[in-house]
């Protein structure tokens, strides 16, 4: 296989590094200029996998329109033809040495707001290109071992104000608007944020209206919402508040935009400092 992609794609593979939905990704070298790459193959192997061309294209193209130093960055885009159909796409990538959250060490609460306020800085470097991500989750954040953090997977994003043909989204951070088709915007990312600080605060999902379901595949009763302060007492208030607004399943009761989001962040994590350098000094 490596030799396959090699001889099509102008690429040197070194290893696979992760295998998603219909795609294998490989550290790979650009033979144009040595650069190392993540090089992602998509093979059409039946109808349906088209939808998976479809978000790859789409990753390429928004990538293309946001520069921040939290997004992935795509470099280019290939696409093989056979009898005139598209039969596999390699898309390289920008190679970052990290884990995702859900694969990573436990974090402190200091280090949770910090990597949340870097994604939300990300996030919000999207909105001003009139963009939304739409698919935050953890396996879509990567850290390395130096802190820094790298938001994945822009297949799904769109342009604000974008009603879907169809839901798309992960069914335990994804937010109401995306189940009911609705048009949408940066609240959707502030949903899919907030259910993401959530799982990463409790270690629990926060029950979405796409309902869990039992072995038999029936769906499961809907639960409440408990916040994060009630399962784990030591977070505190503030955080928990916080990250109750995000997923408000009515948009307007959520916080006002990211920066708002952000904002909040920068005071939780001052009051953690704060805290611990009064700790330190007695």
């Amino acid at each position: 296989m490596a030799r396959d992609i090699l001889d099509i794609g102008g690429y040197t593979i070194k290893k696979r590094i992760g295998v998603g939905a219909r795609t294998t990704i490989y550290l790979a070298a650009d033979d144009a200029d040595g650069k190392e790459v993540a090089l992602k193959r998509v093979i059409l192997e039946r109808p349906e996998d088209v939808r998976v061309f479809e978000q790859v294209e789409a990753e390429y193209k928004i990538s293309r329109k946001v520069n921040h130093p939290y997004i992935r960055k795509c470099y280019r885009l290939k696409k093989i033809r056979s009898m005139l159909k598209t039969t596999e796409m390699l898309l390289a990538m920008e190679y970052f040495d990290g884990q995702s959250l859900e694969e990573g060490p436990a974090l402190s609460l200091l280090d949770v707001m910090l990597v949340f306020r870097m994604v939300a800085t990300g996030l919000n470097a999207m909105h001003q290109c009139g963009l939304v991500h739409c698919d935050i989750k953890p396996n879509n954040i990567l850290l390395s071992k130096a802190g820094a953090i790298k938001i994945i997977d822009l297949g799904q994003s769109c342009r604000i104000g974008t009603t879907k043909r169809r839901i798309q989204g992960t069914p335990d951070y994804i937010a109401p608007e995306q189940v009911h088709r609705k048009p949408l915007g940066p609240k959707t990312d502030i949903f899919n944020l907030g259910a993401t600080m959530y799982w990463a605060l409790t270690g629990k999902t926060v029950p979405t209206l796409i309902p869990k379901k039992d072995p038999f595949g029936l769906a499961l009763p809907q639960e409440a919402i408990r916040p994060p302060n009630e399962i784990r007492p030591q977070i505190p208030a503030g955080i928990s508040k916080l990250v109750m607004d995000c997923v408000e399943e009515d948009p307007a009761k959520r916080p006002t935009d990211m920066m708002t989001v952000i904002s909040r962040l920068d005071l939780m994590i001052h009051s953690i400092l704060s805290n611990k350098s009064k700790t330190n000094s007695q």
